[in-house]
């Protein structure tokens, strides 16, 4: 659960608490668990300004993946290496990670590597480079369902000037099961911890599907949200 939760802070852009996720996965969980969590706690903590954490995890890493060899591990890599660098060495990173990820069929890591390279490029004031990379990786994200890394490419590729096509009306109006389920134990009075140790999932979780119930209903408050379903 600490890994997933990683994973969505970084897609929403709350890097201190998918850094505080990831190291919780690092410090207590399995093996495997471990793997996975490195490049989310040096996305995590490179944003959160906790630059040396994120390098000492990365030799961790790179130690690992060199031993593994395959594609997926070298692009992991790679993606992850292109945060630390400075900007002479980022590109030749991003393109690595990229080209090997582009071959496995963890499609979700290749659409994140576009959108850390988008990021990148538009602060290089690339603008025209950024938009093809975040626009992929928008369309990417959306086809997965992932919507907080969606949103986080949206608002990436707005910046650069080019809004990013919308979902339509139907889509916005239709709650997911779960988020259904969240929005009418919410509705009916039931605080986040009441709500969490009935559908057996986490407070933060329940966070997650209560904000994008919030937004696809239209509303800013349960108060609101009670009147809608009623």
């Amino acid at each position: 659960m600490d890994w997933a939760e990683s994973v969505l802070y970084n897609g929403l852009g709350r890097y201190a608490e998918a850094l505080a996720a990831s190291r919780r996965v690092i410090e207590h969980g399995e093996l495997n668990a471990v793997n996975w969590a490195m490049p989310e706690l040096i996305e995590a903590a490179v944003r959160a300004g906790a630059p040396e954490l994120a390098a000492d995890t990365y030799r961790r890493l790179a130690d690992q993946t060199r031993a593994s060899g395959t594609d997926w591990a070298l692009g992991i890599s790679a993606r992850s290496h292109a945060l630390l660098v400075d900007d002479r060495h980022a590109e030749d990173l991003y393109s690595a990670a990229i080209d090997r990820l582009g071959r496995t069929r963890v499609a979700v890591d290749l659409a994140r590597a576009r959108l850390l390279y988008g990021e990148w490029l538009r602060r290089q004031r690339r603008r025209a480079d950024a938009r093809k990379e975040l626009r992929i990786a928008h369309e990417m994200f959306t086809g997965f369902g992932t919507e907080a890394f969606a949103e986080r490419a949206r608002i990436e590729l707005e910046a650069t000037g080019e809004r990013a096509r919308k979902r339509t009306v139907e889509t916005l109006d239709e709650l997911s099961p779960q988020e259904a389920q969240v929005a009418r134990l919410a509705a009916r009075g039931d605080a986040n911890r009441e709500i969490a140790a009935q559908l057996f999932i986490s407070t933060s979780t329940v966070e997650y599907h209560l904000h994008k119930a919030f937004r696809k209903l239209g509303v800013k408050s349960r108060t609101q949200l009670e009147d809608r379903l009623s």
